[in-house]
């Protein structure tokens, strides 16, 4: 107890001496103030924390230290709190006593997470991955206003910036203003009919742009308008080159060019003449879609033989980059991507562009078997490059981009055309045009047409059966066995609806607003009320944490006509109903599933044809009322072999007729080989009350007799309620039957002299029994003769003396231990201090 007080006392003066002035040498300060931590946690664990009252009891002094020492450890901690609440601007607790620590605790982890957030904002402005707020360095500033992005080491040796420490970790949320808002053409968040291309001008048309925008119904029943190049695609005719064999053209190294940043529309058209007069070019963009509604592409790489272009998509007048269908729609003009199912869907979306003459490296992959499809894999296969891929989910928001940034996106269509030409001589080299299924490049061809044909549609979902791109229906599916009861699903519908309104209200990510995860959790708490519902609430939604009261109130309007259960929503929606995005094809021919609460009717016929006329549940009573109409009785496996006694021909019509056994013509019948039929009668017993056998009976008795006693005859019963064999001949059943009664007599015989044998075995025991009670006499104990106890020692040694000494191994120490079998431990010898001699001799 005085060593920790010691050690305690020492800490306090060292975080006294912190917080009333600086130090000079903080790492000295760390040093020492850990090293009393750390003997003062070592002290206080010696000491139990159940013993703590009973110290008190005892000592006095002991508990006045420690109520001492609790008061001031709660005030330094007070004191550190507010200190760095005030510091990121918020409330710090107050900590008077150790029960506010469990009251105030969720005020404590809001100070630590201020305090982590703001160090990780002060880290990523140090390492320039989001803007700082001191203006940026000459070399910064000479790379955001050029339109190249001019190497590091060509710059002036006062220019350089100094190399900051790379970061791996992926900004996914970084703290910058929304682009967006600058936007010329603004995102509808809110739209009141089909998406509508955005182009104002089509290059390379077959059919006029005013009959292109042109709306259609599609398979779901919602309209929508047509892909403006829809009959381009379909007409067009891939170049001959893309069929032929040629020698792979390296690509430009990476230490001796440069890429172009593009982010002026001046630059854009330059950047097009280029794009014109090339005959394959490689595409490549970075979307993001966190704080966003429907997403926004950051940025678009472009590569040819001889120039890489990166250009910025975030400028305000970014719709006017619909100048690039020129090229772009260009059937002349090969489109390397590479996964290009969603590149196609935000092309057109933000920028009305549409690609005419795609090829898609992953199907390239796909038809030729690689045990790889990703272009990582690709890069690493063909290019013996090595992707860094921390980045591919960072924020490509940020200007201005990092240049580790700019390597990781320059990097994704700098080797993409060397690639296409590694993967167009194997498609075409495995290729057998004649034969269409093994024609590898004309299927990788026309999975790529159809794949340009993609169409930007809204996002959104039917609040009935949450089906759509931003519906529940995918997540309840995947997670069905969350089981959640009718206020459960309720509440968890109505929160999604209100996460939908809030994300598009404020254009944000539904996951931003309020993650899927999350919101599952809460709807399976079932929070009481409002103040509930807040603490379920994780820190990362700001903005639901602020609405709580707007959501409770729409949880409680919802409550008041609560809907199914998720298992009754999920019964009551048929696969025939469901959408191609909902459930896969062929589940949609299955036959509906019956509601749940419905009542079931059970049919039963007026008597039963395997028990008789014995009731099986008065429950059924009630179901003789239901149609009989319904033929479809299910045969069961013996219906053929059975027969009803009372219904005659009436019952016999419904039952198929018995099918005889196959026996050749040939044998002729045996009856001891042949299976004997049987009647299986109700109320009598198969055996007659007799005493068991004998366990002494031989086996071959005993075989014998359980033979005969199956083949005894039954008492007849009532006529009611019997089941037997269908028999075609009468007379040999007779036969059997007076074979079976004279067996049956003579098992009687049998019987009868086994009780004899029994009652004659038991009497004989019964005289021995009595004969050895008479035998026993009881002789009193000798205690002349018995064993010495206090000298048994002694006459043990005598006793060990006189027998032959054995012959001790002699001990080699040459001998190799491990050739012995594994032993025990030793017995430890016995304590020999501390003990009475007095008989010892």
């Amino acid at each position: 107890m005085r060593q920790a007080h010691h050690h305690s006392h020492h800490i306090a003066q060292q975080l006294n001496t912190l917080t009333m002035s600086a130090p000079q040498d903080f790492k000295s300060l760390q040093d020492g103030v850990q090293k009393s931590l750390v003997s003062t946690v070592k002290y206080a664990n010696r000491i139990a924390a159940e013993d703590l009252a009973f110290q008190r009891t005892v000592n006095p002094d002991a508990a006045e230290q420690l109520d001492e020492k609790s008061a001031r450890l709660l005030e330094l901690s007070t004191r550190l709190l507010q200190s760095a609440a005030r510091a990121c601007g918020v409330s710090g607790p107050k900590l008077e006593d150790a029960e506010d620590i469990d009251m105030h605790w969720q005020g404590v982890v809001d100070v630590v997470d201020s305090v982590l957030e703001k160090a990780d904002t002060a880290l990523d402005e140090y390492t320039g991955l989001i803007k700082r707020k001191e203006p940026p360095s000459d070399a910064v500033r000479y790379a955001s206003l050029s339109p190249k992005i001019i190497p590091i080491s060509n710059l002036p040796q006062a220019s350089k910036p100094k190399r900051t420490k790379s970061t791996s970790k992926v900004i996914r949320n970084a703290n910058v203003v929304k682009p967006q808002t600058l936007f010329e053409v603004q995102p509808d968040n809110f739209p009141t009919g089909p998406w509508k291309p955005i182009l104002t001008q089509k290059p390379h048309a077959i059919v006029p742009l005013e009959e292109s925008l042109v709306t259609f119904t599609d398979e779901d029943g919602s309209t929508q308008y047509k892909h403006p190049y829809e009959s381009e695609i379909r007409q067009m005719s891939y170049p001959g080159s893309a069929f032929e064999v040629a020698e792979p053209i390296p690509w430009q190294p990476v230490e001796t060019t440069t890429a172009k940043w593009v982010d002026t529309y001046e630059g854009v058209l330059d950047m097009l003449k280029e794009l014109k007069k090339a005959k394959e070019i490689a595409i490549d963009l970075e979307h993001h879609d966190f704080r966003t509604y429907t997403g926004l592409v950051s940025l678009m790489q472009v590569s040819t033989r001889q120039q890489d272009w990166i250009v910025d998509t975030l400028q305000p007048w970014r719709h006017k980059l619909e100048v690039l269908n020129e090229a772009f729609a260009d059937p002349s003009i090969v489109k390397v991507f590479h996964g290009a199912y969603m590149d196609m869907v935000w092309l057109q979306r933000d920028l009305g562009l549409y690609v005419n003459g795609l090829f898609d490296t992953y199907f390239a992959c796909e038809q030729l078997g690689y045990s790889g499809r990703s272009l990582a894999f690709l890069l690493s296969k063909f290019a013996d490059f090595d992707a860094d891929k921390q980045y591919q989910l960072a924020d490509w928001r940020i200007r201005p981009i990092p240049e580790e940034m700019l390597y990781y996106a320059r990097s994704d269509t700098h080797y993409l055309l060397h690639i296409y030409d590694q993967v167009r001589n194997d498609l075409v080299s495995s290729s057998n045009r004649s034969v269409p299924e093994q024609d590898l490049i004309g299927r990788a061809l026309q999975k790529s047409r159809d794949l340009s044909l993609s169409r930007h549609v809204h996002p959104g979902y039917n609040e009935e059966t949450g089906e759509g791109p931003r519906g529940w229906y995918n997540y309840v599916l995947k997670h069905s066995h969350l089981s959640y009861d009718a206020a459960q699903f309720t509440m968890f519908r109505t929160i999604w609806k209100w996460r939908d309104d809030a994300a598009r209200k404020e254009d944000e990510s539904p996951n931003f607003v309020l993650g899927t995860n999350h919101l599952a959790d809460i709807c399976r708490s079932s929070p009481p009320d409002a103040k509930a519902l807040h603490s379920l609430m994780p820190l990362t939604a700001p903005l639901a944490r602020a609405r709580i009261n707007e959501i409770w109130e729409r949880v409680l309007e919802a409550s008041q006509n609560p809907g199914p259960s998720l298992l009754q929503f999920f019964a009551s929606i048929a696969p025939d109903s469901a959408t191609r995005n909902a459930l896969p094809k062929p589940g949609r021919d299955l036959t509906k599933l019956p509601e749940l609460g419905g009542e079931i009717a059970y049919r039963s016929l007026p008597r039963s044809r395997l028990f008789g006329d014995m009731p099986i549940s008065s429950r059924w009573d009630g179901s003789r009322d239901v149609d009989e109409g319904v033929n479809d009785e299910v045969p069961f496996p013996w219906q053929r072999f059975v027969a009803s006694v009372q219904e005659g021909a009436d019952v016999v019509e419904d039952v198929p007729e018995p099918v005889e056994p196959e026996v050749p013509a040939a044998a002729p019948p045996v009856p001891v080989e042949e299976d004997e039929e049987f009647t299986l009668k109700r109320g009598t017993k198969r055996k007659s009350e007799s005493a068991p056998d004998e366990d002494s009976e031989t086996s071959e008795e005993s075989d014998s007799d359980e033979d005969e006693e199956g083949d005894k005859p039954m008492e007849p019963a009532p006529t009611d309620g019997v089941i037997e064999i269908d028999e075609d001949q009468s007379q040999s059943r007779k036969q059997r039957k007076a074979a079976k009664k004279q067996a049956a007599l003579e098992i009687q015989q049998k019987r009868e002299a086994k009780l004899a044998k029994k009652a004659q075995r038991q009497a004989e025991k019964e005289q021995q029994k009595l004969a050895a009670d008479k035998k026993y006499n009881a002789v009193p104990f000798d205690y002349s003769k018995a064993t010495s106890v206090m000298h048994a020692k002694r006459d043990n040694a005598a006793a060990e003396a006189a027998l032959p000494v054995k012959p001790q191994k002699v001990f080699d120490p040459y001998s190799k231990t491990g050739d012995d079998l594994m032993k025990g431990a030793r017995k430890a010898p016995p304590i020999r201090g501390e003990r009475s001699a007095t008989f010892k001799k």
